[in-house]
């Protein structure tokens, strides 16, 4: 009783904000795309006058550039360079097709400006904002993708539409297809790709502000990133809770009954606890809130591998001051980056993004260093890897050598394990049973 009066009065004393839930409602994103960009947020350029000198400068900087990324581009197709604003005009001019080749909402690259702005110095509070995508080159399909996203292959778990498999209420009447899928979804099995390693290096050179990832894989963390430097805005693996009561719960052992196919149960009122992986209708947690403060002070958004289709997080991306660049690193445009023309200091490159944060770090000069810090963080962590392969196999050697639970020695400890071990067996077998027709 004490244990859940204490969680009641620690929830108590959290600062009263405003309830914010995960949602997958788009609503705000096409409002965004029918409606003018705001000139700023409560916290922009109007409450900051100190810093308009510099907001200034920055525009103009970015102006001068994009000019000149426009010169390299003629220049490349094998049209003389010209020289200044009217030169590029003169030659639209001069040549009628080259409107068709370059129509005024070809979407802007960037990566050279951005990449210009970093090295001069201009750009020192980088956020950045991710999504599943950031993590396919290391094997974890993303949500939405047709045919290979996650949504689309979760027909063994027959649950009504896709996204209920995240949907608090349906997981309170049946949790497990959750749990059938969180086997799958453990940190443990992936290991981190170029694109996190880039991000580390962000960090690394005291460029980054903050990380906001939709990410549940754990692979930020994995990559040596700082927990303070990171936002985990749907929750993590890392603890887990009843879901009614959110009593804490160990979340080993949370992880164990799950992946023995026995649900665990809360202490106190006898709800599922589940890891604390944020659904959708739960609270965000309260570190999301920073955004409040992170968002006023960027210089620079950085947006990669994400639908902002997931509410209220894909609203985050408007909330920079108006004079903030932004860069997009997607397979597709989304969000406020579909809409003609983009916003000024608004850039996209699209395609691959592994080969594009690639492309964008050889531009920086930190290729060589990113391989370099994959290389020995990887090799740092392959003896552990060994070593907890090696702990599985012994505990798979001990487990057929002790035989079935039931009747191993009555210890004190090991009647404990015995006992829990024959109920996870015994729940394991049930669920396979009614399970059974629906596969």
């Amino acid at each position: 009783m004490s244990k859940a009066k204490s969680s009641r009065d620690k929830r108590s004393t959290q600062p009263a904000l405003s309830r914010v839930t995960r949602s997958s409602s788009t609503h705000s994103r096409q409002a965004d795309l029918l409606q003018p960009q705001a000139s700023g947020t409560s916290s922009g350029p109007q409450a900051h006058a100190g810093g308009r000198q510099s907001d200034t400068g920055l525009v103009q900087d970015l102006s001068l550039m994009s000019v000149s990324e426009q010169q390299a581009s003629v220049a490349r197709r094998g049209r003389p360079s010209k020289t200044g604003t009217s030169g590029i005009l003169a030659d639209v001019g001069a040549h009628p097709e080259a409107s068709l080749s370059v129509p005024p909402s070809a979407p802007k690259s960037g990566l050279g400006t951005i990449a210009r702005l970093i090295k001069l110095g201009r750009l020192k509070n980088i956020v950045v904002v991710a999504g599943a995508g950031i993590s396919t080159a290391s094997g974890i399909p993303d949500f939405r993708t047709p045919g290979t996203g996650l949504y689309a292959n979760l027909e063994k778990y027959d649950i009504p539409y896709p996204e209920a498999i995240f949907n608090i209420d349906y997981f309170s009447n049946d949790p497990r297809p959750f749990f059938s899928l969180a086997k799958e979804l453990y940190p443990g099995h992936h290991r981190p790709n170029y694109v996190h390693y880039f991000l580390h290096m962000l960090h690394q050179k005291g460029l980054l502000l903050r990380l906001y990832t939709q990410n549940i894989d754990g692979l930020e963390r994995m990559c040596g990133i700082p927990e303070d430097k990171l936002v985990e805005a749907h929750g993590s693996f890392d603890t887990a809770s009843c879901h009614l009561c959110y009593t804490p719960y160990p979340s080993e052992e949370a992880k164990r009954a799950i992946m023995c196919g026995s649900v665990p149960t809360c202490s106190f009122c006898q709800a599922t606890v589940k890891p604390d992986v944020v659904f959708f209708g739960e609270d965000l947690p309260q570190k999301y809130f920073q955004h409040t403060t992170d968002f006023p002070k960027a210089d620079l958004l950085m947006i990669m591998g994400t639908s902002l289709q997931i509410e209220p997080f894909a609203s985050l991306v408007n909330t920079v001051r108006s004079t903030v660049p932004r860069l997009l690193l997607n397979r597709n445009a989304v969000g406020p980056f579909e809409r003609r023309p983009l916003r000024r200091g608004d850039y996209m490159e699209l395609g691959d993004l592994s080969e594009s944060v690639s492309k964008l770090a050889q531009v920086l000069g930190w290729h060589q260093e990113i391989q370099e810090l994959m290389w020995s963080q990887e090799n740092r962590c392959a003896p552990q890897r060994v070593t907890n392969a090696m702990e599985q196999q012994a505990a798979q050697g001990r487990r057929e050598v002790d035989g079935p639970p039931g009747r191993r020695p009555k210890t004190s400890s090991g009647a404990r394990s015995g006992s829990e071990e024959s109920d996870a067996s015994e729940t394991d077998s049930m669920s396979t049973e009614s399970s059974g027709p629906s596969n």
